[in-house]
């Protein structure tokens, strides 16, 4: 006689039999559809304890679990990685400084950098020093590594007429937050930023490598501030058709500078106006070229 809890027993693993051959289809075939439409898009999703991210190499299917701490120091590091405009204001020697600094891809503020002071051009507002980033030093310093600070003239009083008076405490400022190569800073602008560079770099030369005007020249020069700068190397630009005729005295001072054993170059940009295209842009990059010279040593 058949043992009725035996036969149960046979039925109930026929059943499971079956309905194990059932799962096991419909397992495949969820798989075959999460393969094939992975293969158009890779699929990200959330998970209570985390994020689970799933990629797809063929039909094998790779499943990595990240914790949310894990994620958020991933977000941090790729936007660190990132270079950033930073806008800022200090109170320097009773004056509000208003001023924005450039910090290249990757920047890393353990690191040291090659540093820029620059200076926009005409009244040497904010706009002007949007400008300047802009056209000229922006995307090139990003890219080679280097650190730009542009401060607007405080209380509108241009950077050589009475807003220096920033100087060198805002210098000094500056190098207490971020680490320059050496402790001195490339000093560049256009035309009333230029006039403006060599004033500073006179006045201050402890803290400076090199001078870039495009274009400018020494304001009221005299013996005592072209011997000041005579250490750093000097670069001059001015466009041919410039309508303020600035040629004669920046060639002049060039000459002078050069007879003193100055590394000092007078170029005169083909076709250019005032405001030059060609050092602008793509053509920026003949700037970093001056300040990376510069970094080399300034002697002959």
């Amino acid at each position: 006689m058949t043992n009725p809890f035996a036969k149960n027993r046979l039925l109930a693993r026929a059943a499971r039999n079956g309905r194990l051959s059932h799962d096991r289809k419909r397992r495949n075939r969820a798989e075959e559809l999460v393969i094939r439409a992975a293969r158009t898009r890779p699929l990200l999703r959330r998970q209570p304890s985390g994020i689970s991210f799933t990629a797809f190499s063929g039909k094998i299917v790779h499943t990595m679990r990240l914790s949310p701490i894990t994620v958020v120091m991933a977000i941090l590091a790729a936007q660190s990685a990132r270079p950033e405009l930073l806008e800022k204001t200090k109170k320097v020697a009773g004056l509000t400084v208003r001023y924005k600094v450039v910090l290249p891809s990757g920047y890393d503020p353990a690191k040291t950098y090659p540093a820029i002071l620059a200076f926009g051009g005409g009244p040497q507002t904010m706009n002007t020093v949007d400008s300047v980033l802009n056209r000229n030093l922006r995307a090139e310093a990003e890219k080679r590594g280097y650190i730009v600070v542009a401060p607007a003239a405080p209380d509108d009083q241009l950077f050589f007429e009475g807003g220096d008076r920033i100087f060198p405490d805002f210098l000094k400022t500056i190098l207490a937050d971020y680490k320059i190569e050496g402790g001195k800073f490339h000093i560049a602008g256009p035309s009333n930023g230029g006039i403006a560079a060599f004033h500073v770099a006179a006045a201050n030369p402890q803290y400076f490598v090199s001078i870039t005007a495009f274009p400018g020249y020494m304001w009221e020069p005299t013996p005592a501030k072209l011997d000041a700068i005579s250490k750093m190397c000097v670069f001059m630009y001015v466009g041919e058709n410039d309508e303020y005729r600035w040629h004669p005295e920046m060639k002049r001072e060039a000459d002078v500078l050069r007879a003193k054993g100055t590394i000092a170059r007078y170029t005169v940009e083909k076709g250019q106006p005032h405001r030059m295209e060609t050092l602008a842009g793509a053509g920026a990059g003949r700037l970093f070229d001056g300040f990376d010279e510069a970094r080399k040593g300034c002697s002959k």
